[in-house]
């Protein structure tokens, strides 16, 4: 997970067979590259656990997650933590305030973790994407430059490379067709997991 948006518009160059900057910019690849990324984030998001936040002191059952980075969902909240079978507790969210759904109060201070998904994001520095969605994401963004570069050549017989129009255009759907493909198949994956894993235990209040 090294890779920045600079490594990925590198190799998408190299997949797309166009080293030097002659029909994408680097802004045009950046898109296309962010447009995957959007992908992946509906697919198969960051699985996050975050142990920071405790109940406030007074006791309250609001907690403010405010402080959760790139946060799109949250999947349960542990409270008591260190338990076995962990506590899994059934909660409300409005905005960035999560309500503890528990009968009795919590203890004033405890802490409480929180298990959630957030986007992934690649930038100028950094990836948050592990290699093999790095590959996928790499599919999807070269799917989609060429089809971008076909918007604006449509009324050419033949592209510069000597292809046609037409032969790009099956080799961008051809592209695409894989792309989704693989993005079904790690949506059913993700979904296997998580049933295989038992993610809840009894919510005991």
């Amino acid at each position: 997970m090294s890779a920045d948006i600079s490594t990925l518009r590198t190799r998408l160059r190299v997949d797309l067979g166009e080293p030097a900057a002659d029909r994408w910019s680097d802004s045009d690849l950046d898109r296309h590259i962010q447009h995957a990324v959007r992908d992946i984030n509906r697919v198969a998001p960051r699985e996050m656990v975050d142990a920071s936040l405790s109940i406030s002191d007074p006791a309250s059952r609001q907690l403010d997650i405010s402080s959760l980075a790139g946060l799109t969902q949250v999947v349960t909240v542990e409270y008591p933590v260190g338990g076995y079978p962990r506590r899994l507790r059934h909660f409300e969210l409005w905005g960035s305030t999560l309500t503890l759904l528990t009968e009795t109060m919590p203890e004033a201070g405890a802490p409480v973790t929180i298990y959630y998904h957030a986007r992934h994001t690649v930038d100028d520095t950094t990836s948050t994407l592990p290699d093999h969605l790095e590959d996928l994401v790499l599919l999807g963004a070269a799917g989609y430059a060429l089809l971008g570069y076909l918007a604006t050549t449509h009324d050419r017989v033949t592209i510069g490379d000597g292809r046609t129009s037409e032969e790009l255009q099956a080799h961008a759907s051809d592209l695409l067709m894989q792309y989704r493909q693989d993005l079904t198949a790690l949506k059913r994956e993700r979904r296997r997991a998580v049933a295989a894993g038992e993610l809840w235990t009894e919510d005991e209040r």
